[in-house]
């Protein structure tokens, strides 16, 4: 019996490299030695030539604890965020038709791998990607004295990730007439340019 496609894949790679360009806070969850340890960071996601995501670049707080947790066991989840919304029935004109709700997540496992010589790149890199489209991009440099203060503080990590597990539930599964009505009459913009764009 042939398997049949999931329907709330997503129909391209780059959704995901765009999702997490759009939404870069991810939490990191690792086992410590306590139970679990999770943060949330925001990070990049760094691609091979054919566009698919090998690894995500960050930087930790050298005072957190996950930083020791990651040393000694380096296996971590990382969880993205993409836009997410209730769904009522009362934009949908379809009679008994049930609310529900829309997002897109993605999920990936890697191995994290410390990297202080990178730790300046890693702030640097972020902070171009975040004031990206701004009239007057602020630059690291405008921290004066108190950037060599900062960086002392942080360390960069880069996770070398296997294939990702996302899902997209953006309306795949409606009808055309369902699918219309909540783009005409969702109150989140966001979420239904997002039903467009991976539909």
């Amino acid at each position: 019996m042939t398997a049949q496609p999931d329907r709330f894949a997503p129909r391209r790679q780059s959704d995901i490299v765009d999702l997490i360009a759009a939404y870069p806070l991810a939490w990191i969850v690792s086992d410590g030695d306590a139970g679990h340890e999770s943060t949330p960071l925001p990070l990049l996601a760094e691609t091979d030539a054919d566009g698919r995501i090998v690894s995500l670049f960050g930087h930790f707080a050298l005072r957190n604890p996950q930083v020791r947790a990651l040393e000694r066991r380096p296996r971590a989840t990382f969880l993205f965020q993409g836009p997410q919304a209730y769904v009522s029935s009362r934009l949908v004109s379809q009679p008994q038709w049930g609310p529900t709700w829309n997002y897109a997540v993605v999920k990936f496992e890697g191995d994290v791998t410390f990297v202080p010589d990178e730790t300046e790149a890693s702030v640097r890199q972020l902070t171009a990607a975040m004031e990206a489209g701004a009239d007057t991009p602020w630059r690291v440099e405008q921290l004066g004295e108190r950037y060599d203060q900062l960086i002392r503080h942080i360390v960069a990590f880069r996770a070398t990730v296997g294939e990702p597990k996302a899902r997209f539930k953006l309306g795949q599964d409606e009808r055309q007439s369902v699918f219309d009505d909540i783009l005409a009459n969702h109150p989140d913009a966001t979420l239904t340019d997002w039903m467009r764009k991976t539909k």
